[in-house]
């Protein structure tokens, strides 16, 4: 009994049993959301996204508001409303479009760097997105936002 004590405390405190906590990502429900300096309504705004399914990253939350963190280290408190769950992602590199999830597949289109894309679905290390003019899949390395 004393080994199987000393095994659990010796896994506690020597090993690193951290279960690495995956981001949460949201994505911005309106096209004008006002991002507060508190969790009120009778905080200032902050400043004001004039983009609909901006990805965010949820940082902290109260029972009406989250604080999220944006892709330029911008952070705020916005009303639970005003967010959904994350249905985007921004390129943080050059990107291929490719019509079927594989490197072999036919290219559609080259994604610029900074582009705000619509997610239809994901599997593995590719997921399907939706732009003004295409539709196809991309590798989910160098992204910003939530791909599952």
């Amino acid at each position: 009994m004393k080994k199987i004590l000393l095994i659990i405390l010796f896994s506690f405190f020597f090993l690193d049993n951290n279960v690495i906590a995956k981001d949460k990502f949201l994505s911005l429900k309106n096209s004008k959301v006002n991002v507060r300096y508190g969790p009120s309504l009778d905080s200032p705004v902050k400043y004001i996204y004039k983009k609909i399914n901006l990805p965010v990253k949820l940082i902290d939350k109260t029972k009406l508001f989250r604080k999220i963190i944006d892709l330029k280290n911008n952070s705020g408190w916005i009303h639970w409303t005003q967010l959904k769950e994350s249905n985007s992602i921004i390129t943080l590199e050059n990107k291929i479009l490719f019509k079927k999830p594989s490197s072999f597949s036919k290219p559609l289109a080259k994604i610029e760097e900074g582009r705000l894309l619509v997610l239809k679905k994901c599997q593995k290390n590719w997921c399907k997105i939706k732009t003004e003019e295409y539709s196809g899949w991309i590798k989910t390395n160098n992204i910003w936002g939530n791909t599952n």
